[in-house]
C-alpha cells in the first residue's frame, strides 16, 4: 500500500509538509532540516507485512526513533492498508526512549485521524531544542560507564539504549556465541546484523554489541576508531558505510550480504560469519570462551536467586552483564599495559590465562588486539611473534 510518514524532529520550530510517491514525508517540524532519506530509515523495508514496530536509525550526526503502525482500511486509493511512522530526531540516542509511548500513541492517532497534527505541534513546541547549524558533527558513541556509576539510580536515564531485559534477551538469543561477538566488538570490526522485520528488537542487539566493548581504564582506546551504533540501515546508507572504519548496524535488506566490502562480520539470525580469512579463527569457541560464558550464566542464576529469595531489588541483570564484560575488558587491558611498560614486554601463557584467555585458541585474537590498540608487547607462547 501507499506509505506515508509523519516525522517530528526535535530540532527547532518550523512546520513542513512533503508529498512524494511511495514512502513520503507527510508532515515535519522544522521547515529547514535536511530529512533526505529519512522516509526510508523510519519505515524498514518489509514493514508492510507486520502490524507495528519501532526503529532506531542515524541521520547525519543525529539519531532517530520512529514508531510504525499498519492499519487495514477499506480504500482502493490506499490499497487496503494505511501505514505510517511518527518519529523524532536528537543529537543523542540515550534519552529517545522517553518519547516511545508518545510516538506509539501518535502513530495510532494518525492512522485513525489522518491530518490532525495539533498534538504533534504542541509536543514539538514543548520539547524543541536548538541544534548546531552544521549537520556534520561527530556522532555520539556508545555510552561508557565506570564501575562506580552503574547503579539502580541511573537506570532510568539509560533505558533507551539499555531497555529492561535488553541485554539478557540478547545473550539468551546468541548463547555462547556472545563470546565471539565480544571479540569482534573489542577489535572494533564492522558488524552487520540481518533480520526480517520487526526490526526494533534487532536495533537493541546493535546497542548490546556495542556495550560488549566498554572499557573504563583511562587512556585505553583513544587511538582506535569508536564502535559507532548505526542502528537500522538500508541501501541509501551504502555511501556513508564505505568510509566507516568501525560500526554496528542492522538491516532488513538481504542485498547487503553481497556487499562484502562494507562489513567484516555478518550475522544472519544466530549465524555469525566472516568472509575475512584472518578473522576465521575468532569464530571458533575455545575452552576459555566456554568458561567465561559459564561464569556469566552462573552469576546470572545467583542474581535471579537472590532476587527471588531475598527480594533484592538493588541489582539487576543489565548491570550484571555490563559489569561482566567491562571488568573482563579492564583486566585484559590492565595486563597488556603492565606487560608493555615492563622491562621485558613479553606476553607469556601465564599472562594470557590470567586475562581469562586461551594461550592457543586466542592467539590470533591477541595478535589483532595488540595491533589495533597499538600496544607494544611481544606475544611468545609457542613460536615468537612480534605484532
Amino acid at each position: 500500500g501507499e506509505r506515508q510518514q509523519d516525522f517530528l524532529c526535535n530540532l527547532e520550530d518550523v512546520l513542513l509538509l512533503l508529498q512524494e510517491a511511495c514512502n513520503m514525508i507527510e508532515w515535519c517540524l522544522p521547515h529547514d532540516v535536511n530529512l533526505d532519506g529519512v522516509e526510508f530509515k523510519s519505515m524498514a523495508s518489509g514493514s508492510h507485512r507486520i502490524a507495528n514496530d519501532f526503529i532506531y536509525f542515524r541521520k547525519g550526526c543525529y539519531f532517530g526513533l520512529a514508531c510504525f503502525a499498519n492499519m487495514p482500511v477499506e480504500s482502493e486509493l490506499e490499497r487496503g492498508a494505511r501505514m505510517k511512522s511518527v518519529g523524532i530526531l536528537s543529537p543523542s540516542y540515550t534519552l529517545l526512549y522517553r518519547y516511545m509511548h508518545f510516538l506509539e500513541n501518535q502513530v495510532r492517532h494518525q492512522l485513525q485521524c489522518p491530518g490532525q497534527y495539533s498534538p504533534l505541534e504542541a509536543f514539538y513546541e514543548d520539547k524543541k531544542a536548538v541544534l548546531p547549524p552544521a549537520g556534520n558533527g561527530l556522532v555520539t558513541a556508545c555510552p561508557t560507564w565506570s564501575v562506580t556509576t552503574i547503579n539502580r539510580c541511573m537506570h532510568p536515564e539509560m533505558k533507551i539504549t539499555h531497555p529492561a531485559g535488553c541485554m539478557s534477551q540478547f545473550i539468551r538469543f546468541f548463547g555462547e556465541q556472545i563470546m565471539v561477538l565480544w571479540k569482534f566488538a573489542l577489535l572494533r570490526k564492522r558488524i552487520l546484523i540481518f533480520s526480517p522485520p520487526p526490526v526494533g528488537v534487532v536495533c537493541y542487539r546493535v546497542y548490546c554489541c556495542c556495550s560488549l566493548a566498554n572499557v573504563s581504564l583511562p587512556g585505553i582506546g583513544v587511538s582506535v576508531p569508536e564502535l559507532r551504533p548505526f542502528f537500522y540501515i538500508n541501501i541509501a546508507d551504502i555511501t556513508a558505510l564505505e568510509t566507516e572504519l568501525s560500526y554496528v548496524a542492522c538491516t532488513t535488506e538481504k542485498i547487503f550480504e553481497e556487499k562484502k566490502d562494507l562489513y567484516d562480520v555478518y550475522i544472519d539470525n544466530q549465524n555469525v560469519k566472516t568472509h575475512r580469512d584472518s578473522l576465521q579463527p575468532l569464530l571458533r569457541l575455545n575452552g576459555a570462551d566456554k568458561e567465561k560464558y559459564r561464569k556469566l550464566s552462573e552469576q546470572r542464576q545467583m542474581l535471579l536467586y537472590s532476587q527471588e529469595v531475598d527480594g533484592d531489588c538493588t541489582s539487576n541483570e543489565e548491570d550484571l552483564f555490563i559489569l561482566f564484560f567491562m571488568e573482563l575488558n579492564n583486566r585484559i587491558f590492565q595486563t597488556l599495559s603492565e606487560v608493555a611498560g615492563s622491562a621485558d614486554p613479553t606476553l607469556t601463557a601465564e599472562h594470557v590465562r590470567a586475562m581469562g584467555l586461551d594461550p592457543q585458541g586466542d592467539r590470533s585474537f591477541l595478535v589483532d588486539l595488540l595491533e589495533v590498540y597499538g600496544i607494544d608487547a611481544m606475544l611468545v607462547i609457542d613460536n615468537p611473534c612480534c605484532p
